[in-house]
């Protein structure tokens, strides 16, 4: 593998980077890191392959750009959305295939943040399904989309079948990505703990194993950094220079078993973040330089996702009361940021597939030591729309939207048009950063601006 990059498309003065063999052992992918970048630029790039078993034959190219971050303000857009190929459905071609990748590209981002459920490994997809009103949804299928995935080749095998789409590809070669995880790129609600013996899907009963398997595939398809010593941390800051600066989080390696989520205390059982991650996530909102800090994480704070009648899969546990279970966490780390004086926070998230935006505020909460803060919601990209989920009330949210219908039937398909993502601009003049929520035909369904502090 070999990278060539440049400032212009016309690949003047390019600069040649050789990169990895590409051999079975990880599905013929790899990464080139390129360093010292020009600041503020738009780069191109080219990637050729050179074939081992003959010198002399090398690949067409496959190309692509990027933005790099400026060293002086200057307006950043970012576009942030989760849940593909979710619910069944899949890459229909007689509908457009993953159409909103398309309409994220037209916005024009610097970068997309992906907040996970970036496959379904979990939920196979069918040739055809018959909609409410008679017509059929006629989904793509392969072999791996065609059973749960077990083995470390059929989860690649859900990323390839998403590759498959010329509008995700589009995409990503002119957009730089943030990709996280959550739950459906191993199964769903899964925790290390979790077994499924009851489950007849699955021949693999050890989701610990389940989700080993799954880590490496994620791992080898997306474009995920190595950071400091660890080669298998998701959890990362990436800095989009003075205005704003991306705190992507991994809520799911270092969760307790899913439960009441009641604990009383800080335990490994009522983790979320787990202790390193809490640490650093402390540590970079406190001492970041950046105006806006934005932490993007893979589950709501404030709504309520059940796990079966009892337990719990996200931070809020329906009590009305003091902080309990993950709460606990998310307390501390709010108490953290009121006492060290940490302005401009704004959380974005997904997982529960419909768009929404919430503002928390301790005159409504229960747990009041914090300041105001603003979390949006988007999602699905291409999944079956839900919702809306009850909000707890312990760090005192306040629903300011709502993106779809009241009394949505659940599991709606791509094609009624219920997609959403989202985007936050940062001004270089005002100082303020724009959040919008915006729909599969690109409408702008909500907006508001927040000014610095």
């Amino acid at each position: 593998m070999f990278v060539e990059y440049a400032t212009t498309g016309a690949f003047t003065n390019a600069t040649r980077v050789p990169g990895p063999a590409l051999l079975e052992t990880s599905d013929f992918t790899g990464r080139t890191v390129l360093t010292d970048l020009p600041a503020g630029q738009r780069v191109f790039y080219r990637v050729v392959f050179q074939d081992l078993n003959d010198l002399r034959v090398w690949s067409e190219p496959v190309v692509g750009s990027f933005t790099t971050p400026s060293l002086a303000p200057r307006e950043v857009k970012i576009a942030w959305s989760a849940d593909t190929v979710g619910q069944g459905w899949g890459i229909n071609p007689e509908w457009g295939g993953l159409r909103l990748y398309e309409t994220m590209r037209q916005v024009q981002p610097d970068v997309f943040i992906n907040v996970g459920d970036t496959i379904y490994a979990d939920q196979p997809v069918l040739p055809e399904v018959t909609l409410d009103d008679g017509t059929v949804w006629k989904n793509v299928v392969t072999p791996a989309k065609s059973k749960v995935a077990e083995t470390v080749d059929e989860f690649r095998g859900c990323y390839q079948y998403n590759l498959g789409d010329a509008h995700m590809r589009r995409f990503i070669s002119e957009v730089a990505q943030v990709v996280m995880w959550d739950d459906h790129e191993v199964r769903d609600n899964w925790y290390w703990e979790r077994r499924q013996d009851n489950d007849p899907r699955f021949q693999v009963k050890s989701v610990a194993l389940l989700a080993a398997r799954a880590r490496r595939a994620f791992f080898e398809y997306n474009p995920l950094p190595l950071v400091g010593d660890d080669p298998e941390r998701i959890y990362r800051s990436i800095s989009l220079g003075p205005l704003a600066e991306v705190f992507a989080l991994d809520m799911r390696s270092y969760k307790g078993a899913n439960s009441p989520n009641r604990q009383g205390a800080l335990e490994p059982s009522s983790s979320i973040l787990g202790a390193a991650q809490l640490a650093w996530l402390k540590n970079g909102l406190t001492n970041s330089r950046a105006t806006w800090k934005i932490v993007a994480a893979d589950l709501p704070l404030g709504l309520v996702v059940k796990d079966g009648p009892a337990d719990y899969e996200a931070v809020a546990n329906g009590d009305p009361g003091s902080p309990l279970g993950r709460e606990i966490e998310i307390a501390d780390l709010l108490r953290h940021l009121k006492d060290r004086r940490v302005k401009n926070v704004v959380w974005i998230t997904a997982d529960v597939h419909y768009c929404a935006a919430h503002h928390y505020d301790p005159s409504r909460a229960k747990f009041t030591e914090f300041d105001p803060f603003w979390e949006f919601v988007a999602g699905p990209l291409n999944a079956g729309t839900f919702g809306p989920n009850v909000l707890d009330p312990t760090f005192g949210p306040d629903v300011k939207f709502i993106g779809i219908p009241p009394g949505l039937k659940g599991n709606r398909p791509p094609s009624e048009g219920f997609q959403f993502f989202g985007t936050l601009t940062a001004d270089p003049r005002q100082k303020s950063l724009t959040a919008r929520l915006h729909n599969l035909a690109a409408q702008v369904l909500f907006t508001v601006e927040l000014p610095s502090d």
